[in-house]
């Protein structure tokens, strides 16, 4: 493929004028547009080529070569674009290529790229931290270390509960993900497509039953009750470190445990001196109309893992958490070669400016109140669609059988695959594959927004 193959169309360059507000991101016009069906034809040549020399085991949602993103689209080599309802599985949540992250990598990137902290430390690693020590639930003392992903900041999260508490054992939840290395594959649930024939796993790990309102029908304090015997008896607070769980399920479906559950839970590791790890990677920076999903619940967890949407874009991640806790490690026993990045942590220090002071927790409830209205409507009039869940702009709709109520994973991956088709980015998710999840970057205008949807529904309805 030739320079020329690969340019971005004029009428798709930064510096086209927009056609309408996008809160951050390049000057994209902020409209859905299908030039060519999906994948156009220079995007099936770089489809060819993945498939050539990439392996097989990384996949893509859809099959587009992307050149441009900003607001609520993502542009492709043949000059589509299409409306972004999932921000990089809500890693763009305040827009891609916003110009206060550009701005902040691009003055960085000509100081210097790289010293490892480990080595010859720099401010802006300490201000990360100080900020999410600051803006992390609970007033009590804190300290951070940055990691690169998500899965590593649970892997050291579980490192420095065990060195604290001098237990081993670790319990997850149904329908759980917490990354795809050795340990975090542990701890997730689901065997398709993160755990199928790479084990054996890292041991004492075991997992207890989560609060799933739509299909347990219990609420808070009795999924709590029944979890919690669980631990008991099958594990035991004296060999117990840490409990994990992600306040708002991601992969396993966006799933909202009832009121109660998280406190419940969270009080009997306090009196039993087992460290309460929440796992807010994917509903971390506001993406849940708070800034951590943890205070929708009351929640002040003993340790919290951050990644995703904490750096604009670039690999970053976090283990933030009590002062005394975090301290337990000895020195050297935590780090990384490229942790805390000085690019990436010029861009988290933009984005959690962003965050905090341009009105991205406002937007985040705006876009949920207009998911929340749309799915809720169809809803009412579809009766494959059994569940419309979540908080702010984290919101999904599971479907389902209307006869049995059964999990319906065909009908998802057919609505999605049409989606993609119209030109709208949607993702699926789920234990049982029937899961659709919005995770719309906070920049996506009103009336983008809604023609996404639009492509939604008409989706289902010809499903």
């Amino acid at each position: 493929m030739t320079a020329t193959d690969t340019a971005v169309p004029a009428e798709n360059r930064a510096d086209t004028p927009l056609a309408g507000p996008t809160r951050g991101g390049p000057a994209l016009p902020q409209e859905r547009r299908l030039v060519t069906s999906i994948p156009g034809p220079r995007s099936q040549q770089l489809v060819d080529r993945k498939a050539a020399a990439v392996a097989a085991g990384v996949g893509h949602t859809a099959p587009v070569h992307a050149v441009a993103a900003g607001g609520g689209v993502i542009v492709d080599a043949d000059g589509n674009s299409l409306i972004d309802l999932g921000s990089g599985i809500a890693v763009t949540t305040i827009g891609n290529a916003h110009p206060k992250v550009v701005a902040a990598v691009q003055e960085q990137v000509a100081q210097f790229t790289h010293t490892c902290f480990m080595i010859a430390p720099y401010e802006s690693y300490v201000a990360v931290a100080e900020a999410l020590n600051r803006i992390t639930p609970g007033d009590h003392a804190k300290k951070s270390v940055l990691f690169n992903s998500g899965a590593e900041a649970v892997e050291n999260a579980v490192k420095i509960a065990r060195k604290f508490t001098g237990k081993q054992a670790v319990v997850a939840f149904d329908h759980g993900y917490h990354g795809r290395t050795n340990l975090t594959m542990a701890l997730t649930a689901k065997s398709m497509p993160y755990k199928s024939g790479f084990g054996p796993f890292a041991s004492e790990i075991y997992r207890a039953p989560l609060s799933y309102p739509f299909r347990d029908r219990l609420d808070g304090v009795m999924a709590a009750k029944k979890a919690i015997s669980v631990i008991e008896k099958q594990v035991g607070a004296d060999n117990l470190a840490a409990v994990i769980i992600e306040p708002i399920q991601g992969e396993g479906g966006f799933i909202v445990p009832a009121d109660g559950f998280l406190p419940a839970i969270a009080e009997w590791c306090r009196a039993n001196g087992v460290v309460f790890i929440a796992d807010e990677i994917q509903t971390g920076f506001a993406r849940t109309g708070e800034m951590f999903a943890s205070e929708v619940f009351g929640v002040v967890p003993d340790l919290i893992t951050t990644a995703k949407g904490i750096a604009g874009g670039l690999p970053l991640a976090a283990v933030t958490g009590r002062a005394e806790i975090m301290d337990a490690a000895h020195a050297g026993g935590l780090g990384g070669t490229y942790g805390g990045n000085p690019i990436a942590c010029a861009a988290a220090l933009a984005a959690i400016d962003v965050f905090e002071n341009d009105g991205m927790i406002e937007r985040a409830r705006e876009i949920g109140a207009i998911l929340t209205e749309r799915l809720g409507a169809l809803q009412a009039t579809d009766p494959r669609i059994g569940d419309v869940r979540g908080h702010g702009a984290m919101i999904a709709a599971e479907f389902v059988d209307p006869a049995t109520g059964e999990p319906d994973a065909a009908l998802t991956a057919a609505v999605a695959k049409a989606c993609i088709a119209q030109g709208v980015i949607v993702l699926t998710c789920g234990t049982y594959g029937n899961v659709i999840r919005f995770l719309p970057p906070l920049s996506i205008p009103d009336d983008l927004l809604h023609e996404g949807l639009d492509v939604v529904a008409a989706a289902l309805a010809a499903a």
